[in-house]
């Protein structure tokens, strides 16, 4: 469950947010380094799955042979820490952006989280996660929210 939510960093085209953007420290204190949290629980499930598939070893062996996208993907890694850094400067985690960025792939989710909430072309490798998750949304909500709307 998502904590230390600074805003919703992206909608779903189903209208529900599908990202959220939080804080640096969690209310408790604690440093958070995922500034993007992906919160759709359909999109996470097929990433999962996607991850349990090899495409994180695949990306990575990319990203050690491919100069051209170790540079895209050092730049995402830059972007995540800038747009890290407008909400609020943390020591403990200074430099760490998320899902390995910038020289290892060890977390899909994030990638797409990045990718959905600063926009494609800003990350090579998330921008192929969503690429390959395809119309997530299609089948409607994946979550019910009542009619009064979200608690």
């Amino acid at each position: 469950m998502p904590r230390g939510i600074h805003e919703i960093g992206h909608r779903c085209p189903c209208s529900l947010p599908d990202v959220v953007t939080t804080e640096p420290r969690l209310p408790d204190g604690t440093p958070f380094p995922t500034t993007y949290y992906l919160t759709c629980p359909r999109a996470a499930s097929l990433i999962g799955t996607l991850e349990g598939g090899g495409l994180m070893r695949e990306m990575q062996d990319r990203l050690a042979t491919d100069p051209e996208l170790a540079a895209a993907y050092q730049a995402a890694h830059e972007c995540y820490l800038a747009a890290r850094y407008e909400l609020g400067e943390v020591p403990e985690i200074h430099g760490i952006s998320a899902g390995g960025m910038p020289d290892r792939v060890k977390c899909l989710h994030v990638l797409a989280g990045q990718s959905l909430a600063q926009g494609r072309g800003v990350n090579p490798l998330g921008d192929e996660v969503l690429d390959l998750l395809g119309e997530w949304w299609a089948a409607g909500p994946c979550v019910e929210v009542p009619a009064d709307g979200p608690a």
